[in-house]
């Protein structure tokens, strides 16, 4: 069978940019292929100028823009991806460099025999298992966003510790504004952060970026009329924005990206620009609404009955219970519905029981964070992500050392999550602490515990700290993880 103009242009712009061993990484916009190249001298550019199919190209600082047209572009980078065996955006293996115009030495060819080699026994004894990829697709995600997370946490942790002065009276109400304008900083990143996990989740499964960021816009529900919501086709009650949280977006991504890539296949390139994301957007926007999100409601109705009885439970079980589980729920934009439970205390009470033990959570996820560190200094890429992450961790701001550090690796999670259970079983068998207002964790919750009930606070937070640090040092960190890593 004769090839189809897109393997055909993907073959011969291999064969023109000196291989697959001469790039980078590859990506596609609505029109280009997106080449980031190793060596320039090996490009024979007049050559990709002349390949039939190729409209023109763009070089910008080592990354060469082949121009192929609307339809065409996604078509041919998919191809050219796939015989790389990488995603979009992704490193090249040099393993795959066998077809790159010089001739490679005896001993390279020996030293690439001995890492094929090793990689398949590697692969009998650990393999590549879906969770694996699922683990490893979500830490891509993440990983470009540390920089925000990290700069976008520490202003908004000081911002909170203000905050939480400020509603404890410790500090006057001349420093509402500054607050004010440290607040507006951070929720640039988190206002937002469903349409920055859009975008970087359409990148990694080959989507449209663009595309997926008006999916993980969508979840947020900006043009509906609060007065008149979106009813939930399970329970007939009015959808709330951002139900389905941020496992969902990326959830609702993944199946935009095999939408998209069907849709491409059916439409003409020369109408594929109107019709393909047209198509899609109402196809997963559709999906989005009316069934991730809907079913995000019905689990989090489900929880409403769980954690009361928990709470009615009470004691040391059910510190470690709501402990454990609030991180997961987090993930999946479920903690939104504990908002109402710590009003009804604070309006009863003077102050929720409830928050103080949640926050241990995020104390399990610190523990962790050191044990992997000092388990894993010889893994920099590991080292790095932790040095970045913590910091704002230990301020209240879990989702970098969730999504960038503990749950790419799996079980750092887990063990993390029951350092979180062990922190809220420390702070409800000792009882009489409560927090006087709704804020974020951490450290950055101390101002607003209850008189005389710091101390208590603290202890709760070292017993977190502490204990996802043993359990994961001894159980939770991965042997690969351990090696020496650059």
């Amino acid at each position: 069978m004769a090839d189809s103009k897109e393997q055909r242009l993907a073959k011969e712009i291999y064969d023109k940019i000196g291989g697959m061993g001469n790039v980078n990484s590859l990506t596609n916009c609505m029109t280009r292929v997106r080449i980031d190249i190793k060596d320039n001298n090996h490009v024979d550019k007049e050559a990709v100028k002349n390949i039939e199919g190729v409209l023109g190209i763009v070089e910008e600082e080592g990354n060469l823009q082949v121009i192929v047209g609307p339809g065409t572009a996604g078509k041919v980078a998919t191809i050219m991806l796939d015989e790389a065996g990488v995603g979009h955006g992704e490193t090249f293996s040099i393993d795959k460099s066998s077809n790159t115009k010089e001739a490679i030495s005896d001993r390279e060819r020996a030293e690439s025999l001995a890492k094929e080699v090793k990689a398949e026994e590697k692969a009998k004894h650990n393999p590549n298992t879906g969770f694996k990829r699922v683990l490893k697709s979500i830490a891509n995600i993440f990983i470009p966003l540390i920089p925000a997370f990290v700069g976008a946490g520490i202003v908004g942790g000081i911002a909170s510790v203000l905050s939480n002065m400020l509603e404890a009276e410790t500090i006057s109400s001349d420093w509402e504004t500054i607050i004010t304008t440290l607040s507006v900083i951070q929720q640039g990143l988190y206002a937002f952060l469903a349409i920055f996990v859009g975008i970087n989740a359409a990148t990694v499964f080959g989507a449209t970026p663009g595309l997926g960021g008006v999916i993980g816009a969508v979840t947020m529900l900006e043009g509906m009329d609060p007065k008149e919501p979106l009813i939930n086709i399970f329970t007939g009650q009015g959808l709330e924005a951002g139900q389905g949280g941020i496992i969902g977006v990326i959830f609702a991504v993944w199946i935009l990206s095999m939408v998209e890539k069907r849709v491409r296949k059916v439409i003409p390139n020369a109408i594929d620009i109107i019709f393909t994301p047209t198509i899609t957007l109402l196809i997963v926007g559709l999906f989005t609404i009316y069934i991730i999100m809907p079913i995000a409601g019905l689990v989090s109705a489900g929880l409403v009955d769980v954690i009361l009885w928990v709470l009615n439970v009470g004691g040391v079980f059910a510190g470690f219970i709501l402990g454990t589980f609030f991180l997961p729920m987090v993930m999946f934009g479920l903690h939104q519905i504990l908002t109402p439970i710590h009003i009804e205390m604070i309006d009863a009470y003077g102050f929720t029981p409830l928050l103080p033990i949640l926050a241990m959570a995020g104390g399990g996820q610190v523990g962790a964070a050191f044990a992997l560190w000092l388990k894993c200094r010889k893994n920099k890429e590991v080292t790095r992500l932790i040095k970045g992450a913590l910091p704002v961790g230990i301020l209240g701001i879990g989702e970098p050392l969730i999504y960038a550090v503990t749950l790419p690796l799996g079980r750092p999670f887990i063990t993390a999550c029951i350092g979180g259970g062990i922190g809220g079983a420390v702070l409800a068998g000792i009882g009489s602490i409560g927090a006087t207002a709704i804020g974020p964790s951490g450290v950055s919750l101390i101002p607003l515990i209850t008189n005389g009930s710091i101390f208590i606070y603290i202890i709760g937070l070292l017993a977190a700290y502490i204990g996802g640090f043993i359990v994961t040092y001894l159980f939770g960190v991965p042997k690969e993880e351990q090696k020496i890593k650059e």
